[in-house]
């Protein structure tokens, strides 16, 4: 057995469960946006309940990409190279959230708000889609040759398996979203998305169980199937907690149901990381992908003293924001002229901007 690949295999797994859940309800946010808020107080509210922790969560995606790159550079290779087109619209999405949350509130305008907060809702519907789909294709498989390269063009990774796990990441996204929100706030904000998660979650996590489901019957194994029974029993409390107005408990079932699931799909492929739908002789393996020994031993050192640090940071982070926040926490929108505009004396009338988010 190789030992230190299948650490790094189930440490990336857990990389990625980690980034799904906590990335998974601040892009569920960005996309509540576009349509589940009634007014600009209300988006301001949602915006705020993420505002302290949405570029903490990012970390875990940069560092699941990193440690793919360090413990298995030809996984890495041949998935983002594979993936160039969908992965630079991830990036652009991303940012776009980025930019929109930073100057959302450097305007006074109602159009000004009014883009950026499609920005952040587009930009989440993106990223979450292209994640998605770069998962499905890591479990479902992509047309490489013996070389791990990929045959066809550009859009050759543009398979049903890559539309189910792009679908599947923005439904789960989605209900993420708003047991959060159903958790963080008080008020309307509150019950409208406890009401989302009881009537709409069976319809946004069918794509997410389909995605579970094929990868099962093609690979699964007892412990996999054992994985997806914990994930169905887990969904179903997390809906029965909803309707109960157990918003903390329902977010947490619906936690260990995307990891669960997530579990259940890398447990199933093992030890194969990138499945080619050519031949499966050409499919990359942990033993055929991954770095040596030494390199594997250093990262596994490393890891060991950093992670405890990063994990006890994003739990007291979580802990210090942990209150609900409700529209009467939310203070009106007044001007603030820039304190260079402010020196500058008559200018600073037309660089008026609104406080933030």
């Amino acid at each position: 057995m190789d030992v230190l690949p299948t650490i790094w295999f189930v440490a990336i797994a857990l990389l990625w469960v980690g980034y799904l859940i906590l990335e998974g309800f601040d892009l569920g946010v960005g996309m509540h946006l576009l349509f589940s808020s009634k007014s600009d107080r209300e988006r301001r509210l949602m915006l705020n309940t993420i505002g302290p922790v949405w570029d903490g969560n990012q970390v875990w995606l940069i560092t699941a990409g990193a440690a793919t790159f360090a413990a298995f550079p030809l996984w890495y290779a041949s998935l983002f190279s594979a993936l160039y087109l969908p992965l630079v619209f991830v990036l652009l999405g991303l940012i776009f959230r980025a930019v929109a949350i930073e100057y959302r509130g450097k305007g006074s305008t109602d159009r000004w708000r009014r883009w950026w907060d499609r920005a952040l809702g587009f930009g989440s519907l993106v990223a979450a889609f292209g994640v998605g789909a770069a998962l499905a294709v890591s479990t479902l498989g992509l047309p490489l040759n013996e070389n791990g390269d990929r045959e066809g063009g550009a859009f050759a990774w543009l398979s049903w398996p890559a539309v189910l796990g792009g679908l599947a990441v923005v439904g789960f996204a989605l209900v993420q979203g708003a047991a959060y929100l159903a958790l963080k706030t008080d008020g309307d904000v509150r019950h409208r998305m406890r009401r989302f998660v009881t009537h709409r979650a069976p319809i946004a996590l069918l794509p997410i169980v389909a995605w579970v489901l094929v990868v099962q019957f093609l690979y699964g194994d007892l412990l996999s199937w054992m994985l997806v029974v914990v994930a169905v029993v887990a969904v179903l409390l997390s809906w029965l907690f909803a309707r109960a107005g157990r918003e903390g408990r329902s977010f947490a079932a619906m936690s260990v149901f995307l990891g669960a699931g997530a579990g259940a799909l890398f447990s199933a492929v093992y030890p194969v990381v990138l499945p080619s739908t050519l031949d499966p002789a050409w499919n990359l393996t942990i033993s055929n992908a991954s770095s040596g020994d030494y390199t594997l031993t250093v990262m596994t050192v490393v890891t060991a003293i950093g992670l405890p640090l990063v994990l006890a940071y994003q739990a007291w982070s979580i802990r210090v924001f942990s209150k609900r926040l409700s529209e009467d926490h939310i203070p009106s929108a007044h001007e603030i002229i820039p304190a260079v505009l402010r020196a500058g004396g008559g200018k600073s009338e037309d660089a008026a901007g609104v406080s933030g988010r």
